[in-house]
């Protein structure tokens, strides 16, 4: 399955029916009338956020959506049938904006959410609405009420508890790969995550999901690299995990891929900069205590609240960061799986995922 968080797509809800204009006309019954019935309502566009849905894939290939109109209405004062509302399902995190981007019109954060989006239009009324003492043989109708349309953008925020971020190469994917059941892929070279993953991390009786978003470089926000594109799957997060490499295998000293990182943050914007943030000293099998200790004491004075030397590889110093990312989290936060297996983004089975608590 590709992972695709945004798509832009067509709406237009159903028009109304059109009423009837019909004449009773019956053997052996010596008074007629006009009974022509009113159309029936057309079908509405409705979104709805379910579990298991965790890309907009789909929308590539679907990008039009037409609810179907109301039927007409017909002889002896019978109203043509409503049509059925196109319920639209998107993943949990789903935002519908404007065309322009500019408009934020709904946001889908629970499963289950349910919106009208587009009302259809209301069905015409048929020439028996029309009789009066005055005009006791209308041929007049109402044509049905045209329903709504639109373009919008729909764009996807994952819901996770924790956030990864850090320069290419930092260690994330290893990282994420030694904490949760995700399976990102490694190699020594920058960028080898190219898409956001998802993975549940199990501590002490407690779950949470995290999230590693691609590397962010120095001009991110200007779109140098991959840009920041993917900053928006990790606005929602609880916290988040500044992921350093401490073994001089980057191109930056750690106070500098500090500073670099938490700049591109601060000049994305959405509340990123005011997130808790705890900060971890990668690779530290590659690296001496006395190195470590020494950058330890450099991030602090150049800003860092807490720092946890740890190796992503090994293991080593994982359990003292996952205890502090438990603090900033609710008293029980936990995943609920609605099946016994579901897909993550990258369509392979990970038994127990949600992206929900």
């Amino acid at each position: 399955m590709h992972f695709l968080d945004q798509a832009k797509i067509y709406l237009k809800s159903g028009a109304g029916g059109p009423g009837a204009v019909s004449f009773r006309r019956e053997k052996y019954i010596e008074y007629g009338g006009p009974d022509g019935g009113n159309g029936g309502k057309g079908g509405d566009i409705v979104f709805e956020a379910v579990a298991g849905l965790n890309t907009l894939i789909d929308f590539r290939y679907t990008q039009h959506f037409k609810a179907k109109r109301g039927e007409h209405g017909q002889g002896k004062d019978r109203t043509g049938a409503s049509a059925p509302d196109l319920v639209i399902k998107v993943p949990v995190g789903t935002q519908i904006l404007s065309e322009d981007k500019e408009e934020v019109l709904a946001d889908f954060t629970e499963v289950g959410q349910r919106e009208v989006f587009l009302e259809g239009g209301l069905g015409g009324r048929g020439n028996a609405s029309y009789k009066s003492a005055t005009n006791r043989a209308p041929r007049q109708h109402q044509p049905g009420i045209p329903g709504e349309e639109m373009w919008v953008w729909l764009r996807l925020k994952l819901l996770a508890d924790v956030g990864l971020v850090g320069l290419p190469n930092a260690g994330k994917s290893t990282f994420i790969n030694q904490v949760s059941n995700a399976k990102a892929k490694v190699g020594a070279y920058a960028f080898t995550t190219l898409i956001p993953k998802l993975g549940v991390v199990r501590h002490k009786g407690r779950e949470f999901v995290l999230a590693d978003i691609p590397g962010l470089i120095e001009g991110a926000a200007e779109g140098a690299g991959i840009g920041d594109r993917f900053l928006g799957h990790i606005e929602r997060c609880r916290v988040l995990i500044h992921l350093i490499d401490i073994s001089g295998t980057g191109e930056q000293d750690p106070a500098e891929a500090m500073r670099v990182v938490e700049e591109e943050l601060a000049a994305y914007g959405a509340g990123l900069e005011d997130k808790p943030r705890l900060v971890a000293l990668n690779k530290l099998d590659l690296a001496d205590k006395e190195l470590a200790e020494g950058f330890t004491q450099e991030l602090k004075a150049a800003g860092a609240q807490e720092v946890f030397p740890i190796s992503g590889a090994t293991g080593e110093g994982v359990e003292a960061l996952m205890d502090a990312v438990l603090q900033y989290l609710p008293d029980r936060t936990n995943t609920e799986t609605k099946g016994n297996e579901v897909e993550d983004i990258h369509g392979d089975d990970v038994d127990d995922w949600s992206p929900l608590d």
